[in-house]
């Protein structure tokens, strides 16, 4: 119904931000990670918005990427997480990590979101297993990397995948492999017997 809104930051509350688009303030409830610093009164921004409606009120969600959106919207999909747990969750874990997390059946990392317990962590782990995929999570993680400093997302991604495979290889399971892979600090040119053995390094 909304799919985007641009305009001036007007006032940052505790957890929403208010934008003046043509003289008209919209409250957007938006990821706490957003309100660290990282926008300020007078601002320009553009958020891609979910509107949320109940039967007492009417709540825009906001993000800066399609990216957090796509997220937000599969973790609403998760029985018993709402818009505010979500909301709770983006602000604990990038989408990046919350993709590693769930693939890598790391609960305690999801743990970290506000009101997200154990059991609620497993469920959102079990159902959302299926919707992420190893090689479009590090396809996604690189090109993010790459916006801030310029490394061939492509070659590394393989490389990772190669890496993972290797270690599978070694009688490691999925879960340690890729935990480990995720630890390795990635430079330009790394390869995959590169990433291999500094993923062993992390194990031991």
């Amino acid at each position: 119904m909304i799919g985007f809104i641009k305009g001036i930051i007007e006032d940052i509350q505790e957890d929403s931000l208010v934008i003046d688009n043509h003289g008209m303030g919209w409250i957007v409830y938006v990821p706490g990670s957003l309100l660290g610093g990282h926008v300020r009164i007078g601002d320009e921004v553009k958020l891609y918005t979910s509107l949320q409606v109940r039967e007492d009120a009417m709540t825009l969600f906001g993000f800066f990427s399609k990216d957090d959106l796509e997220v937000f919207r599969l973790l609403l999909g998760v029985s018993g997480i709402g818009p505010k747990g979500a909301l709770g969750i983006l602000s604990a874990l990038s989408p990046d990590d919350l993709r590693f997390a769930v693939l890598a059946d790391d609960a305690a990392a999801i743990c970290r979101a506000p009101g997200i317990g154990k059991k609620t962590a497993q469920k959102l782990i079990l159902e959302l297993k299926d919707r992420f995929r190893l090689d479009d999570a590090f396809e996604k993680k690189l090109t993010h990397m790459q916006e801030s400093a310029p490394v061939p997302a492509d070659t590394l991604a393989g490389a990772q995948a190669d890496a993972i495979e290797a270690l599978t290889a070694l009688g490691y399971s999925g879960t340690e492999a890729l935990q480990a892979v995720r630890k390795v600090e990635l430079t330009e040119g790394m390869d995959s017997e590169q990433i291999l053995k500094a993923a062993l390094r992390h194990i031991f």
